[in-house]
């Protein structure tokens, strides 16, 4: 019982010291290339995705939430909130699959294979909530035309002229390369870091 404890403590404290870095790296964005200007590229997902190996899914789900809410404490929201909102839900939507097909079996292998999973699912994923939810929210919170949005794709690709398009086109195969940086550098740490995420102990 005292080994379960400890272990449970262990959990908690790799979550919540894995929620604070993706709290920070919340704040290190960049511009993304191809892209308008309004979309950044950040890694914030990649403590999710480290958790989630470590310890579960539900422990990636949890560092998505913290630092949201976190980001809103300090931050604020311009959004009502649905802007982070919908960076919980698309990082829910990688680390859930990664997770779950790596738990299965924990091998390197079921590690690239969940994370491409979870990429793929997170970038179809990321079509109905940035139509139905992220956008229309730009147009309300920020009194931005849906017009002058759909005019900034166009400045990149001018045959685009529907905001369905513009999402297919740039942002779906911008996030699916998104959560593949997240899931190339958490292969590059992932095992350096594992005595610490694994209460001492190495794992695949």
């Amino acid at each position: 019982m005292k080994r379960s404890m400890s272990r449970s403590t262990h959990n908690i404290t790799v979550t919540a010291m894995l929620s604070a870095v993706a709290f920070i790296l919340m704040f290190l964005e960049f511009p993304a290339p191809l892209m308008p200007s309004f979309v950044k590229l950040d890694i914030s997902d990649l403590p999710a995705l480290l958790g989630t190996f470590a310890l579960g899914p539900v422990s990636g789900i949890v560092i998505e939430g913290i630092k949201n809410l976190l980001f809103i404490l300090f931050h604020g929201t311009s959004s009502a909130g649905v802007g982070e909102l919908c960076n919980f839900l698309l990082g829910c939507c990688f680390v859930v699959p990664s997770g779950l097909i790596y738990r299965r079996r924990k091998t390197r292998k079921r590690a690239v294979v969940g994370s491409l999973v979870g990429c793929a699912v997170m970038a179809a994923c990321s079509l109905p909530i940035n139509l139905f939810l992220v956008y229309p929210a730009y147009v309300r919170f920020y009194g931005l035309p849906l017009e002058n949005i759909i005019e900034m794709y166009q400045a990149i690709l001018p045959g685009v002229n529907s905001l369905l398009a513009c999402l297919t086109i740039f942002n779906l195969p911008f996030t699916f390369i998104k959560g593949l940086l997240d899931a190339l550098l958490c292969f590059l740490i992932y095992k350096p870091l594992s005595p610490i995420l694994h209460h001492g102990r190495g794992d695949s």
